[in-house]
C-alpha cells in the first residue's frame, strides 16, 4: 500500500519485512503491548507468549516457519505491523497487529487488517483468524467492526487469561470487495 505524497497528507507505505527487520519487529511489537501487559499483569512467568515479551529471536523463528510480517511506515517512521501466517483448510492466522500508541486512532491499524485481509485473500485464504485477551472489550469490537465474528473460547492452563478466537470470511469481505 503506497499513497501519494499530499501536502498536509502522511505518506504511507506498508512493505513486508525480511530477516534485517527482526530487531524493529521486535521492538514495534513489544512497545505496541506494553500497555496491556500492564493492565492484565502479565509477566514472563504467567503469560510468557504475549507478544510484550516477543524478542528478535522469536521474530526470526516466526519468519523461519513462514510467517509474513509487513511493516506500515508512516513518513519514514515505522508505527505498525503485522504478521500472516498460512494454517491447513484454506485458514491463515494474523499474528502480533501492533500500532505504537502514539500512532493509534488514525486508522493505521484498519490499514494493516485489510493488508493482512488483502495478502491472505490473494494466497487462497477462505478465513483468516485471530486470537484477543477476553477481557478486551474495546478492541473485540473494533474486530467485530472491521467483519470478524467469534468463532470460540478458550482458557490456555499457561496463560491468565481467556482468549476469544475470531474469524473474518474473505470471500464475504465488503471492504476488500472496494479495493
Amino acid at each position: 500500500m503506497d499513497s501519494d505524497v499530499q501536502p498536509g497528507k502522511p505518506n504511507i507505505e506498508i512493505r513486508e519485512a525480511g530477516k534485517g527487520d527482526c530487531a524493529l519487529l521486535a521492538n514495534l511489537i513489544r512497545d505496541s503491548f506494553k500497555e496491556v501487559a500492564e493492565r492484565f499483569d502479565l509477566t514472563r512467568e504467567n503469560a510468557p507468549t504475549h507478544p510484550y515479551f516477543c524478542t528478535e529471536d522469536w521474530v526470526e523463528s516466526a519468519l523461519d516457519k513462514g510467517v509474513r510480517f509487513f511493516i506500515m511506515v508512516i513518513n519514514g517512521s515505522p508505527c505498525g505491523c503485522v504478521g500472516v501466517e498460512k494454517g491447513g483448510d484454506r485458514k491463515f492466522f494474523m499474528e502480533r497487529l501492533a500500532v505504537l500508541p502514539e500512532c493509534r486512532g488514525l486508522g493505521f491499524g484498519e490499514a494493516l487488517v485489510q493488508h493482512a485481509l488483502t495478502v491472505a485473500k490473494k494466497a487462497g485464504a477462505r478465513d483468516l483468524l485471530i486470537g484477543v485477551i477476553s477481557g478486551e472489550l474495546k478492541l473485540l469490537d473494533w474486530y467485530r467492526g472491521l467483519g470478524f465474528v467469534e468463532v470460540g473460547r478458550k482458557h490456555f492452563e499457561h496463560l491468565p487469561f481467556q482468549v476469544v478466537f475470531m474469524s473474518h470470511k474473505l470471500s464475504a469481505s465488503r471492504k476488500l470487495a472496494d479495493n
